[in-house]
């Protein structure tokens, strides 16, 4: 079913495309964890190498997640103004584009990005050969986490954020059974390792891809006579990577934030600080999960309001997921600052990693709201066309002000470890305060240029 949402209630449309959403998410957070875990009892060296392929996995997932990003804002643009061509030429050429880039990554991330990634970052040549053992498979199989991210935003352009909450609870169920299948070789099925638990993961994505195909050429939006007319545009490539890439390029900026960070906490605080600020993330990213879904709601609807030129609902659409969105992050602050010790204990028992953990969540608990606040102005301005914001609030928050602010607080002002927690807080209030300033000057510019086209 298509939901027209530049009509009806929008706290209907919000609940209707979040909730599903959100769900999805926090399977997928368990498939990732399962994965940890059967990596884990292999060996030690596997986990590492597991651990180690997490940045150039990382690629792979940051092209897939930019290229669908971009197609769910064009794709809903399309359904807004109501049409249904431009939909399919959306579609089709999203398609395309993300065939020619798996073509590309199959090829060249086993000979060269791998090898050469996992080599720079170092580790002992069985680590090494173990990342290369799940990351080859990965690669192997890109086209079909590329697939199904532009798959689902033909869905989600339309509402339906139910099928994919479905494949990541499918995948999850499955990863279940094909992990300790292919890793330790039940049946009498040969012990494939860290390759058993890419192939595992190649095959669930793979099965997702069948589902959403499937899911997609049944919804009411598609048209096979619009399909027949579609052809291959440049031009509309440019416009879906005018959309993609500053979504790519936030999402490796995350990457590389995490190296900066782990680099001073290691210097600073020790094994200890580092394994503590690793259970504490894990939290934080729990307690994000039910406001992470408010992220698509509000890409989807601002991009179909966006393509009505429903201004007025454009801005009922972000103030509404903003409340929800900070009301969540409220309980979860409340929630975890007297229970921070308890929950870290639930990860590790060792005392120092208990008490550097509760500190770390009693100081960071102050941005929570942060992020939320980023990630949806982003999303909005992701449906108003205007992604490239992203890129630069990315640059300044996870690398530039962390490698100078760090360094300050953490050596020159003698705050040690405690000063990485402090200097976080700040960067991101003060890129939240950038986010939101410029997110208000953006809509004044929409507002302007909606008025001008229906004069």
């Amino acid at each position: 079913m298509v939901y027209d949402l530049t009509q009806g209630s929008i706290r209907t449309h919000i609940r209707r495309i979040a909730i599903p959403a959100s769900v999805g998410m926090l399977f997928n957070t368990l498939f990732n964890i399962v994965d940890t875990i059967y990596a884990g009892n292999i060996g030690t060296n596997a986990l590492a190498g597991m651990s180690l392929s997490f940045p150039v996995f990382f690629l792979v997932v940051s092209l897939a997640i930019g290229i669908g990003t971009g197609a769910t804002a064009l794709l809903s643009n399309a359904l807004g103004s109501k049409d249904k061509t431009k939909y399919h030429m959306y579609g089709y050429n999203a398609v395309a584009l993300g065939l020619v880039i798996t073509v590309v990554m199959t090829i060249a991330g086993p000979i060269w990005i791998a090898p050469f990634l996992l080599n720079f970052m170092g580790g002992s040549a069985e680590t090494i050969q173990f990342g290369l053992d799940y990351l080859n498979i990965i690669f192997f199989g890109s086209i079909f986490f590329i697939s199904n991210m532009i798959l689902n935003s033909m869905l989600s352009s339309q509402g339906d954020t139910k099928s994919y909450r479905n494949v990541l609870v499918i995948a999850f169920i499955l990863n279940l059974i094909l992990d300790p299948l292919f890793i330790l070789g039940w049946f009498g099925l040969p012990q494939l390792g860290t390759f058993g638990v890419g192939l595992a993961t190649v095959i669930v994505q793979a099965v997702g891809t069948v589902y959403l195909t499937y899911r997609v050429l049944h919804s009411d939006t598609f048209d096979r006579e619009e399909l027949k007319n579609c052809k291959v545009s440049l031009s509309v490539w440019k416009e879906l990577l005018q959309q993609g890439v500053p979504a790519v390029l936030n999402m490796m900026t995350i990457a590389l934030g995490v190296f900066v960070i782990n680099y001073y906490v290691v210097r600073l605080g020790g094994d200890s600080t580092i394994a503590a600020y690793g259970a504490a993330t894990r939290i934080e990213q729990l307690a994000l999960l039910p406001a992470l879904g408010l992220n698509t709601a509000a890409l989807t609807l601002v991009g179909q309001n966006y393509g009505a030129k429903n201004y007025e609902r454009i801005i009922e659409i972000y103030k509404r997921t903003l409340f929800y969105a900070v009301s969540i992050m409220v309980i979860a602050m409340i929630v975890i600052y007297p229970s921070a010790g308890f929950l870290i204990r639930l990860f590790n028992q060792d005392p120092e990693v208990i008490e550097a953990g509760t500190i770390y969540l009693r100081i960071e608990y102050i941005c929570f709201t942060t992020y939320v606040l980023m990630n949806i102005s982003i999303s909005v301005l992701q449906g108003l066309k205007r992604p490239r914001i992203a890129v630069f609030i990315g640059l300044y928050r996870q690398i530039v002000l962390p490698m100078i602010l760090f360094y300050i607080l953490g050596y020159t002002l003698n705050l040690g470890v405690e000063g990485i927690w402090w200097g976080v807080v700040f960067i991101n209030w003060s890129a939240t305060i950038i986010v939101l300033v410029y997110t208000q000057v953006k809509l004044k510019t929409v507002r302007q240029e909606l008025v001008y086209d229906k004069i």
